[in-house]
């Protein structure tokens, strides 16, 4: 297969793929299965292919330009070390979520189709080297997830996707205004000659900090906040915990593994990437954002009764330490950032499989209605629920600790944290974000206890059955990819570390140049 039409090949196998299930409600799944292997193994020749040593730069890529002017109109895609990452997490979450799926039990062809438009809006985010392009792309996840939530969804279903799909429109809508005025903008202040204008992600970050900084304040605005929605943080943050409860379990997999890890790439790509002066001014107060997220969300895991609601909540935790770990602008801190992207893309889809493992033999997700002591009889379960939940509150030995370790260190010695002016409130918040930690053991822990431990329930005696052997196969795996990633954190780390190293040495070159007081 020639590397300049592989990613176009991955892109195209998901829209091929909901075709193909639409011919049979009998071979809708084996197909999807089909498709999904496919997915996974042109991903992983993708990977074979990508030149390790040098993942800072674009590889794998392709560009047809369809207009120039007055607005540019092109299809490109590429991947660098930390997007082709987030692809291989992609094909792996999908193809985890398809064998979950055997849950499903309606509409196979509709499922399974919209599933395929899923993917292929998650694959086209990573791979999209066009800012118009990577626009439409985020923005078009939002019709198969709505059906997806709509149809197979729980008792409030309705209620849910509606709220999923106005929160997420709105962000769409933010960074259609932010992407306007970045490229009038640059028009207008002749950084674009006249003729050769370009929506190429790679160029607008080469351009857009010389733009004036109020401009670029505005137009980072609009793309942050979409981002924050989506990712989500506080206070947008409140169409996810619904989403999961009413989602099915394949649908929260995918949810929490990979369509918040939209937001966070686009914090790190565009953000960050396009609008180095902004962090540099008010990354601060990201990090504040951040440890609020960490500690606020942990505190909410610990009065839920839903076991969904609490991954979900965790979920929102979690992702505060993307935004701790860029807004700290150090190395560090951006290598856990990225990290905790794709080792919480497996932990979290791994609890949710595991909640559906649960709901599917006790028909409620509701801790009190289940009264714990279910380790009797689901010994192999209770062993894959204790490494999931050990991963996620961030036992050394797996990817949990490496992450929020990388973070931690990451900022509390970042220059932000020592040579600024708000050096005290960076690191008291840092220290305040610490306690997110001892609150995740906290409601991790008592989650087991209620779930597993104690006297076995009357009920239950007799009724419950263990893992059945497929899903052992898909906890063993998650297991294992979590297991790998904490005790040998550099097969992911050295996938994108020159990517981090280009980002934070921007914006240390541009603090240097401010710093001695040049015009940014």
């Amino acid at each position: 297969m020639d590397q300049q039409y592989l990613l176009i090949v991955l892109l195209a196998l998901p829209l091929i793929g909901s075709l193909a299930v639409g011919f049979s409600e009998k071979m809708a799944r084996p197909i999807a299965l089909t498709f999904g292997a496919l997915m996974l193994a042109v991903s992983l020749f993708g990977a074979y292919k990508f030149d390790w040593h040098n993942n800072a730069f674009l590889q794998l890529t392709y560009r047809h330009s369809w207009v120039k002017s007055p607005f540019p109109l092109e299809f490109s895609v590429g991947v660098d070390g930390m997007s082709m990452a987030l692809v291989l997490l992609t094909t792996v979450v999908t193809m985890l979520a398809l064998w979950a799926s055997i849950w499903i039990k309606t509409r196979y062809r509709l499922y399974y189709s919209f599933v395929m438009l899923l993917t292929f809006s998650i694959l086209a985010v990573f791979t999209a080297q066009d800012l118009l392009q990577f626009f439409i792309a985020f923005e078009f996840e939002l019709v198969p997830m709505y059906f997806l939530i709509a149809i197979w969804g729980g008792p409030n279903r309705d209620y849910a996707a509606m709220k999923f799909l106005i929160y997420t429109f709105c962000g769409g809508a933010l960074m259609l205004g932010g992407l306007l005025l970045l490229y009038f903008s640059l028009v207008s202040n002749g950084l674009m000659a006249a003729g050769n204008y370009t929506l190429n992600m790679y160029d607008l970050a080469q351009r857009t900090p010389n733009l004036p900084k109020a401009v670029q304040g505005a137009a980072f605005l609009g793309f942050f906040l979409a981002f924050i929605i989506k990712l989500p943080s506080f206070p947008f943050h409140t169409w996810l915990p619904d989403a999961h409860v009413e989602a099915p379990t394949p649908i929260s997999m995918i949810l929490a593994g990979l369509l918040l890890k939209m937001g966070s790439y686009g914090l790190v790509r565009i953000c960050m990437g396009f609008f180095p002066n902004i962090f540099i001014d008010y990354g601060n107060l990201i990090m504040y954002l951040g440890a609020f997220n960490i500690v606020w969300a942990a505190i909410a895991c610990l009065c839920q009764e839903d076991m969904k609601r609490i991954i979900a909540y965790s979920s929102v935790s979690h992702m505060g330490f993307v935004l701790l770990g860029i807004g700290s602008c150090s190395a560090a801190g951006v290598n856990g950032a990225i990290f905790q992207m794709i080792s919480h893309g497996i932990i979290s889809a791994a609890l949710f499989f595991l909640v559906g493992t649960i709901y599917e033999r006790c028909h409620t997700r509701i801790l009190p209605e289940i009264g714990g002591g279910l380790a009797r009889q689901m010994p192999a379960l209770f062993y894959f629920w204790m490494l999931a939940a050990l991963a996620n509150l961030g036992l050394p030995g797996l990817s949990g600790f490496v992450a929020e370790t990388s973070v931690f260190y990451g900022s509390f010695t970042s220059w932000m944290a020592q040579m600024s002016g708000h050096a005290g409130a960076i690191q008291f918040w840092i220290l305040f974000a610490t306690t997110g930690v001892i609150l995740t053991a906290g409601y991790m822990l008592w989650l087991l206890k209620r779930l597993f431990y104690g006297v076995e329930q009357p009920k239950w005696a007799g009724h419950l059955t263990d893992a059945f052997g497929w899903e052992k196969g898909l906890s063993y795996a998650m297991s294992f990819m979590i297991l790998a990633m904490g005790l040998y954190p550099s097969l992911i780390t050295n996938s994108y570390g020159s990517v981090v190293s280009h980002l934070v040495t921007n914006i240390n070159t541009r603090l240097s140049i401010g710093s001695a007081g040049q015009t940014l």
